[in-house]
């Protein structure tokens, strides 16, 4: 009887790409795959690592699972991902159950690690980070007519807070031929809307060409047939250029959103966080940004509680928020995470006051949301058809202004005509609920 491997992956897009290469490894080695860990003989649990909240869901993730090994439910107990390059060892000294630890550069051992199980325990596979694979045959986990485009991995931003660099290592682009053959291969098999993201989307191509050829990438990607949308996520505010800003307008495939994590507008706590800009070249920079592309969807992170943050400084924040109104918008409380130069910084703000300013934070987002789908009602949008709402009784979907897995939905109202996943269809926004828009088809 094959082996029954089934896997948890957490954290974002990125390391979602990753767990899809494994299952594709495990694929082609014959092992069968299920989609529910824990009814599995061999349990992988892909780790985020990135803050102490990630870390916090992805041990107890890990726990359950160890919990079901205990009673005899499954056999083996895998755990791959950031986490498990960040610590190593240290997984299989604080958690015994576990039975291997892989890290990052070590992926593509996936299945050889799957057969070691069942001989031996508490060991760990390792390799370079820069051994990452990051092409080859993926078992999709998103709903079949959307993909990720993964075009590099790591990080050379050395921003105070963040361990990205040292668990994925140098920004490495993957080269552009091979990016296109992928998503033409992806088109291929059904895919529409294509979303492309890296760690630094904006720095693809400095590496390997000499300069940043992202702008030139989705001219490319435009180029493949059967892909109606091409989105871009993370990009770096002070690397967004007037010549990407002309192909996202220009290129019909490429979405109206931008994805580009500020973190901050306090110049004392960029600074602080190792990031350039300020609240005026912000402010200046977003309006520019909806000039050249009117209509353009807005998405940005910010990070409270910074060390050294006083009130004045989150209080130029909330009301940067208030003044500049994103579309959509994430907030987090900083973490302090071990070997990262923010880790030792005086002047920490209380766990109080940071749970408040995030909470505020979200407070003032919440009616900018509503300003913003009130302003939509009335319009009529292209939706992607994602399914059928049973407890609502509507089909659902979204438009270039939701991205897949991050924001909220569009239900509405087809007075009962059937629509096939997939498709694209118009609506018209009638109301809205909370983060989802409300509407019916015209």
């Amino acid at each position: 009887m094959s082996v029954r491997v089934g896997m948890v992956s957490l954290g974002c897009p990125k390391n979602q790409v990753d767990a899809e290469l494994m299952l594709g490894y495990l694929a082609d080695a014959g092992f069968d795959l299920v989609e529910d860990a824990a009814m599995a003989d061999v349990a992988i649990v892909n780790t985020c690592g990135f803050i102490e909240s990630a870390k916090s869901e992805a041990i107890e993730e890990i726990l359950e699972l160890a919990a079901l090994k205990k009673e005899g439910r499954i056999k083996s107990l895998i755990v791959t991902g950031c986490m498990a390059e960040r610590y190593r060892d240290a997984v299989l000294e604080e958690i015994p159950e576990v039975d291997a630890v892989v890290g990052i550069g070590a992926n593509h051992t996936i299945a050889a690690t799957v057969e070691r199980v069942s001989r031996e325990h508490g060991f760990g596979v390792y390799g370079e980070k820069e051994d990452l694979r990051m092409c080859g045959r993926r078992i999709r986990t998103t709903l079949p007519f959307y993909s990720y485009l993964r075009i590099a991995d790591g990080c050379n931003n050395k921003c105070a807070f963040c361990a990205i660099p040292m668990i994925r290592g140098k920004f490495r682009s993957r080269p552009m031929e091979e990016l296109v053959e992928e998503a033409a291969q992806l088109a291929a098999k059904g895919v529409r809307e294509l979303t492309v993201i890296a760690q630094d989307t904006t720095e693809y191509g400095s590496d390997l060409y000499g300069r940043r050829m992202l702008p030139e990438l989705l001219n490319r990607l435009c180029e493949v047939e059967g892909l109606r949308w091409i989105r871009v996520l993370y990009c770096y505010p002070e690397k967004i250029t007037d010549e990407l800003l002309d192909v996202i307008a220009q290129q019909p495939k490429i979405c109206n959103y931008i994805d580009m994590p500020i973190q901050h507008v306090s110049k004392k706590i960029l600074r602080a966080m190792r990031r350039p800009g300020d609240r005026e070249s912000l402010t200046r920079l977003i309006a520019h940004i909806r000039e050249k592309v009117p209509g353009i969807t807005l998405r940005t992170t910010l990070m409270t509680a910074f060390p050294g943050e006083t009130q004045a400084d989150f209080d130029e924040l909330i009301d940067f928020v208030r003044e500049v109104k994103f579309e959509r918008l994430g907030c987090f409380i900083w973490s302090p995470e071990e070997d990262t130069p923010a880790f030792d910084l005086p002047d920490r703000v209380d766990a109080e006051t940071a749970a408040m300013r995030e909470e505020s934070i979200i407070d003032e987002q919440s009616r900018v949301i509503d300003e913003c789908c009130a302003a939509m009602t009335g319009k009529k949008l292209e939706v992607m058809v994602e399914g059928f709402d049973r407890l609502a009784e509507c089909c659902y979907g979204r438009s270039q202004g939701e991205a897949p897995e991050i924001d909220g939905k569009i239900f509405f109202d087809t007075d009962g005509k059937k629509l096939a996943p997939g498709s694209f269809v118009t609506v018209e926004i009638t109301d809205f609920m909370d983060c989802d828009l409300v509407g019916r088809l015209v």
